[in-house]
């Protein structure tokens, strides 16, 4: 509905309640009124919801009307219909309820940040305390981590059986009720009540359990090597006790790095001057969309020929060469940031292969074991390595900006048509994924290999290569073994959390019932301290995986290169030694 600003009593005692306070004019023209925003350019019935006015909808015989019309002039005099106006309500709608549900979530932090910290805190004590425990223990804990995960699966069963059970039994209840029939809440309790919620959670902790059985089944004896090299991977951490801190110097140097690609990004999209552009409210004005100077724009001509017309802020920018390109420059800009995330990853493993290195090469230990083992490791990476250790992350970050730009053409071709297309970047996709993890997995032992002989990146590589096939079956079953096993230690640790986390903050621990704060969705700071919990736990056994690697690959080394005899002696310790000779002895008695 078009405003009529004629002189007429009638039309103007009827607009002017919607009008700004004061305002009585009714001579002033229209693209002045719009101009300086005194009154409204359309006025459609409305009903209040969330203090806000929303369009009235009524349907009239199957018809969609507003105010017992179907359609309607804009601003710009172009008709519209009420189908279009309806969406953008319920555009606004979404939009206000999201912003709604993001107020609840920051109201709950700011409530619950300080018991969320006192979670975090706990984590890195067990963590720290487990470390230290299986550096004495090492084989007890690791089966009790095992048959730990099992009990608890297998209660998860239990209980997921329990509740399913229960609410089919009840008569009138929501166990009828899908998940699809009541689509997405933010209240996680509501799915709770679904019979069909806890089906899927049986289902999936019985595959979880039937995998982690069949495993132990088929790999038991590959699991007691795996051990005996955790405990061996303990005695090391704990002659070298400042490895379990060098995390924290990986954090500052990646904080480092984000914070220097942030500011970098920020300053390329704000470079440049600032673009005006002449804004008019009549779609026939020759001079919009086009540059202009606020200081010079009220001399020219344009509000004479546009009557209403701004010269208002567009974007910053430029028409020069350098504007042309800043896409580009923001390409390069990730690359490098790729490029250095990758350097300060790959500087933490070599440290960390140096020191673990220097242990096992160490005929007498702990007598010949060098002092400051981490401290001297990181300066010969730093002054030896930093140009094998640029090489070897520059190949990776290539990779990952051609998995970006894959990621980009894919998000662009979702609303086309070409299935070959499609099917060509998804291919890519998932060739690129398999060469990145490939280039991870060649780098991390080609490391190794250069913290223990010091050569160049691309001979430590093929060293690294040929060794580990030379060793193909040690590699895919010990190697995989104890990376499964340091996964249950880190989900045994943020599950324990977890669970108390979530007793707390439902108040079912009575005990501290009242010092619980009082919170919207209790699910945000119980997810937060698990995926903290489990952030901390992956930083500390990451130490533990390295120290791993690095002595599977110097125990392939030590074989190849000694016999045991008095000129050639190992260097693995004695304990290694005998799992050596038990699973020589195990292959020989099997041929026989």
């Amino acid at each position: 509905m078009q405003y009529n600003y004629r002189y007429n009593n009638s039309y103007w005692e009827y607009y002017r309640q919607f009008c700004k306070p004061g305002f009585d004019n009714p001579r002033k023209s229209v693209a002045h009124v719009l101009r300086d925003e005194d009154c409204p350019s359309m006025i459609v019935p409305s009903r209040p919801f969330l203090q806000r006015c929303f369009p009235d909808f009524i349907t009239r015989n199957g018809t969609l009307t507003v105010a017992n019309k179907t359609d309607f002039k804009d601003g710009l005099g172009k008709t519209r219909s009420v189908i279009d106006l309806r969406d953008a309500a319920n555009g606004i709608t979404s939009l206000l309820d999201a912003k709604e549900v993001g107020m609840k979530i920051f109201e709950d932090y700011a409530s619950s940040w300080y018991w969320i910290l006192i979670g975090l805190v706990i984590t890195m004590v067990v963590s720290l305390a487990f470390i230290l425990l299986l550096r004495f223990t090492a084989g007890v804990l690791l089966w009790l981590i095992i048959f730990g995960v099992i009990a608890v699966v297998g209660y998860g069963i239990w209980h997921c059986y329990w509740e399913f059970s229960t609410l089919r039994g009840k008569p009138h209840s929501d166990g009828d009720v899908t998940i699809s029939d009541i689509g997405f809440q933010t209240d996680f309790r509501v799915y709770l009540q679904l019979s069909q919620t806890w089906l899927i959670l049986m289902i999936s902790l019985s595959v979880i359990e039937a995998v982690i059985i069949v495993i132990l089944i088929f790999l038991r004896r590959r699991v007691r090597i795996a051990i005996a090299l955790l405990e061996e991977g303990s005695r090391a951490i704990g002659y070298i006790m400042s490895t379990l801190f060098y995390p924290i110097i990986t954090f500052v140097l990646l904080a480092i790095c984000i914070a220097y690609w942030a500011v970098i990004a920020v300053f390329l999209a704000s470079s440049g001057d600032a673009v005006y552009k002449v804004m008019s409210t009549q779609d026939k004005c020759m001079y919009a969309n086009l540059t202009c100077d606020p200081e010079t724009f009220s001399l020219t001509n344009v509000t004479t020929v546009c009557p209403g017309s701004q010269c208002t802020f567009a974007f910053y920018g430029g028409e020069s060469l350098y504007h042309h390109y800043i896409f580009v420059l923001q390409l390069c800009n990730l690359l490098v940031f790729l490029w250095l995330v990758n350097f300060t990853i790959a500087l933490g493993q070599c440290t960390l292969a140096g020191a673990f290195a220097s242990y096992y090469w160490a005929l007498k230990k702990p007598q010949d074991i060098p002092s400051c083992p981490l401290f001297s490791s990181f300066s010969r990476a730093v002054r030896y390595h930093t140009g094998s250790l640029a090489f070897g992350s520059l190949i990776l970050a290539l990779v990952q900006m051609f998995r970006i730009v894959l990621e980009y053409l894919d998000h662009k071709l979702k609303g086309a048509h070409n299935a070959f297309a499609r099917f060509l970047i998804c291919c890519l996709k998932c060739c690129f994924w398999c060469l990145e993890h490939f280039i991870k997995f060649m780098n991390r032992n080609a490391y190794i290999m250069m913290a223990i002989y010091g050569k160049s990146f691309c001979t430590s590589a093929k060293d690294a290569f040929f060794l580990l096939m030379r060793n193909v079956v040690r590699v895919a079953v010990l190697d995989k073994v104890t990376d499964f096993l340091l996964f249950l230690g880190k989900v045994l640790i943020s599950g324990s959390v977890g669970v108390l986390a979530f007793f707390f903050f439902t108040r079912k621990i009575p005990v501290i019932q009242e010092e619980v704060p009082s919170l919207n969705y209790y699910w945000v700071p119980l997810l937060t301290v698990i995926l903290g919990s489990y952030l901390i736990a992956h930083g500390f056994f990451n130490v533990y995986a390295m120290c791993v690697d690095t002595l599977f690959l110097c125990f392939c080394e030590d074989l190849e290169r000694n016999d045991g005899s008095p000129l050639k002696p190992f260097y693995m310790s004695p304990q290694l030694h005998r799992i050596l000779r038990r699973e020589q002895g195990a292959k020989l008695y099997a041929s026989s």
